[in-house]
């Protein structure tokens, strides 16, 4: 028997099917711990806050500065992981990880702690492609669907759960000190996390490995493309110059001069990121659909947790309990959809998105309906419900947007997929909390007006992504009732 408690496959050794499930337990629980610190900080903004003297810059930087170079550092790392082996670049980041988390929770002052920060979101970048392609290298054809179910899940519970496991740490570490448990709870885990990771990974990708260039022109490129389109967004409520909308422009022709540069570099040798992925539908809706998703997901627990916090008054255990029931939903039905993805295709990731419509959607008019009813009890069924959409997107998604990338391929097409999922969480915080923090100010600081004004504008945003799953699923059929064998 596996590890995942299935015969392993006619072929496959029972011990070397052994090691494969153990590298993959190591690797979810390093995607856990990178995610979980895209939303843990969220319940330990107010504290950090009065403890540094933070501004709303530094606030946003915090959370924005993390998810961006998360995603700038993905697509070269898992460029190298395919070129040069996944384990060195996987310890690597892990240990990377692991210092920048101790600096950031010995933070004297804001600027200190966003530098850490930053540095930390790299690390992170760095580790998360290399766990997708030791799935991609690992399993083949159908068996992906299971640990691609159990990566995505991960995700999505990393992401739902850190604000509950962010107020524990504060209660424990009492207002003043407990943010900083928030940073050092990685410590431990980063360090067996290492060590597991040099003995269970994969030295070497079974193909021959790539010696070619990592492409620093296409590193480049793509690094000032998706900065000069994000600065503006992230940084919208204190440059007050309208000049700074020229950015986005700029930046997107230098995102257009890096797609003509791949393809003309993959011409001659192995580009960072090979642009024909975007010709499997597949791949293309797919990260259509995770860049716009987590554009309006991650900016939810980010305006939820202030509204609680600071609007209400509610501690950061309290916070994080009122997101519990989003988790749990995403936990439930993650655990199950890897096991229908296969037979169900996008519908079910259409399914999920509607969901979740549905469920943010009823969450703001239930705090309309119901004013003098406090806030986690009003929004506990409507989040559950959202959650229970949520884990039919993220693992789905992610299985079948990765189901036809080449093996050696793996890391670069996995690194630009989360790449797309970061942007879109940094743009999305960026979005979501100007819309927030300009209603606060226009309603004379209505803390409900403003977290239902920016709760509608992140559904919308996810009412995108059920689009783009519905052009798929259309499309598909069309495919399906034109070539019938």
């Amino acid at each position: 028997m596996s590890a995942a408690g299935t015969p392993p496959p006619a072929g496959i050794d029972p011990a070397d099917d052994r090691r494969r499930w153990k590298a993959l337990g190591v690797g979810l629980a390093a995607a856990f711990m990178t995610l979980l610190d895209i939303s843990i900080v969220n319940v330990a903004l107010p504290s950090l806050d009065r403890a540094l003297h933070a501004s709303p810059s530094d606030l946003q930087w915090v959370l924005s500065g993390y998810a961006l170079t998360f995603g700038l550092a993905l697509v070269p790392a898992g460029r190298f992981g395919d070129a040069r082996g996944r384990r060195n670049a996987f310890v690597f980041g892990i240990a990377l990880f692991t210092v920048t988390s101790a600096l950031a929770g010995l933070a004297p002052n804001a600027t200190w702690l966003v530098i850490a920060r930053l540095l930390q979101g790299a690390a992170a970048g760095i580790v998360n492609p290399q766990v997708t392609g030791v799935i991609q290298e690992m399993f083949r054809g159908p068996e992906r669907a299971r640990p691609f179910g159990l990566l995505g899940a991960t995700i999505g519970i990393s992401t739902a759960v850190g604000p509950l496991l962010g107020g524990l740490l504060i209660a424990l570490g009492g207002e003043e000190h407990g943010w900083r448990y928030v940073f050092f709870v990685n410590i431990p885990v980063g360090i067996v996390t290492v060590i597991l990771g040099w003995r269970l990974l994969p030295a070497r990708a079974k193909e021959r490995a790539d010696r070619h260039r990592l492409d620093p022109v296409g590193v480049v490129l793509l690094g000032i493309g998706v900065l000069l389109v994000l600065l503006p967004l992230v940084q919208e409520q204190q440059w007050r110059t309208p000049w700074k909308w020229v950015l986005i422009p700029a930046g997107l022709l230098v995102l257009l001069a890096f797609a003509l540069w791949e393809r003309r570099y993959a011409r001659h040798t192995t580009p960072l990121f090979d642009l024909r992925l975007f010709g499997f539908r597949s791949y293309a809706l797919g990260a259509l659909i995770g860049l716009v998703y987590f554009g309006g997901f991650t900016a939810i627990f980010f305006i939820y947790t202030l509204f609680l916090q600071n609007g209400h008054g509610y501690s950061p255990l309290i916070a994080g309990l009122a997101i519990t029931p989003f988790a749990l939903g995403s936990a439930a039905s993650s655990a199950v959809s890897g096991r229908f993805v296969n037979r169900l295709g996008r519908p079910m990731v259409a399914a999920g998105l509607l969901a979740v419509v549905v469920g943010l959607a009823a969450t703001a008019l239930a705090l309309q309906w119901f004013p003098h009813v406090p806030a986690p009890w009003v929004t506990a069924a409507p989040l559950l419900v959202a959650g229970l959409g949520s884990g039919l997107v993220i693992a789905p998604n992610q299985t079948l947007t990765l189901s036809q990338v080449p093996v050696p391929q793996a890391g670069s097409g996995a690194g630009m997929l989360q790449t797309g999922q970061r942007i879109g969480a940094a743009a999305g915080i960026a979005a979501v909390g100007s819309v927030f923090f300009s209603s606060l100010a226009s309603s004379r600081g209505n803390w409900t007006t403003a977290f239902e004004h920016s709760l509608v504008v992140a559904t919308v945003i996810i009412a995108l992504a059920l689009v783009a799953a519905l052009v798929d699923v259309g499309l598909g059929r069309w495919w399906r009732h034109r070539h019938p064998s």
